[in-house]
């Protein structure tokens, strides 16, 4: 088979992929860096006076909320995904975790109104807090990503929303080793918790 029959998948070289792993680890430090530390320490406050709590979003966005809810049932936390058959029903007091790099995403711009209807609170992750998410929000993280229809954004090279759903991560994960570092558990009794069976 000749080159000129390979697809550009194809021809991926190692160079290649150096200069994208710098791409994407620079994009994130930059992007990390520039997040409101006021912001995410008031996520960690509410999930730390709160009995029970959801957390919503919609494809990657809502795979990394899937991640950081596990993180934080290895806390001993009461904690629920939207969307799941066993999730109960959201109530006053309990808090909604939220995630939509538009704020607009309307599944959880919904589950967000519910949540607000019946007295929760909302602690909300988005690159605009005027966004409909944001305003419902009582804490609101934003986060310096390009949205995922903003194709020509200067705020990343990375193709639709990939910077907002690793900056998500990686806030998460700082709200979660925040609230460890507070709690004083021990890893060995956090992994108790862990699924035994999968």
């Amino acid at each position: 088979m000749s080159a000129e029959t390979l697809s550009p998948l194809r021809r991926v070289t190692a160079d290649g992929v150096h200069r994208s792993l710098g791409l994407v680890q620079g994009e994130v430090f930059r992007a990390a860096s520039a997040l409101h530390r006021g912001e995410l320490a008031a996520v960690a406050q509410l999930i730390s006076d709160t009995p029970r709590i959801f957390l919503a979003g919609a494809g990657r966005s809502g795979l990394v909320l899937r991640m950081a809810a596990m993180r934080l049932m290895h806390l001993g936390l009461d904690v629920h995904v939207a969307g799941d058959t066993t999730t109960p029903a959201v109530r006053s007091g309990d808090l909604l975790i939220a995630a939509s790099g538009s704020g607009t995403t309307s599944s959880v711009v919904k589950a967000a109104s519910t949540a607000a209807a019946v007295g929760a609170r909302i602690a909300a992750f988005t690159t605009d807090r005027e966004s409909p998410l944001g305003q419902r929000a009582d804490a609101v993280v934003t986060v310096p990503a390009a949205r995922k229809t903003d194709h020509g954004d200067s705020a990343s090279q990375q193709y639709s929303g990939s910077l907002f759903e690793q900056v998500l991560l990686v806030a998460t994960e700082a709200v979660f080793q925040s609230l460890w570092e507070a709690d004083g558990t021990p890893a060995e009794e956090l992994w108790l918790r862990h699924a035994n069976i999968e």
